[in-house]
């Protein structure tokens, strides 16, 4: 239950930064409603598997620039993780189009706030141990 709490509010997270930026962060496909949602999930599931495969070893591989930047390299990798998954999406007549790289500087900071401000506030997101 909590990962379905939590790949909705990716899915939000996702929806508030392509209201904020409309011409060069947008989804498309779905056609209605009920599409439109069903694509923001399934962005936001790509983005969660990126985000647990890949971005672990990129970290791992870019850890002299992390160490060199204090830390603000992470801005890049998560701008690349989002732009992985433009192009991922790409390949399908429906997903996230990424217009260029500052978008998804942008888009990635976004949906950063955007999901630990969601998770803070809905208590089933929050992880128990």
């Amino acid at each position: 239950m909590g990962f379905l709490v939590r790949l909705v509010i990716q899915a939000v997270a996702i929806w508030v930064a392509t209201l904020l930026l409309p011409d060069s962060l947008q989804v498309v496909g779905g056609g209605t409603a009920l599409g439109t949602a069903l694509v923001f999930l399934a962005v936001a599931l790509v983005f969660s598997l990126v985000n647990a495969i890949i971005k672990p070893v990129v970290k791992v591989l870019s850890l002299p620039l992390y160490l060199l930047t204090l830390g603000l390299f992470g801005l890049v990798v998560n701008a690349l993780m989002l732009e992985l998954v433009g192009w991922l999406s790409e390949q399908t007549d429906y997903g996230l189009r990424v217009a260029d790289f500052g978008t998804a500087v942008i888009g990635a900071i976004i949906i950063a706030l955007g999901t630990v401000i969601l998770t803070a506030v809905v208590p089933a997101a929050r992880k128990k141990r």
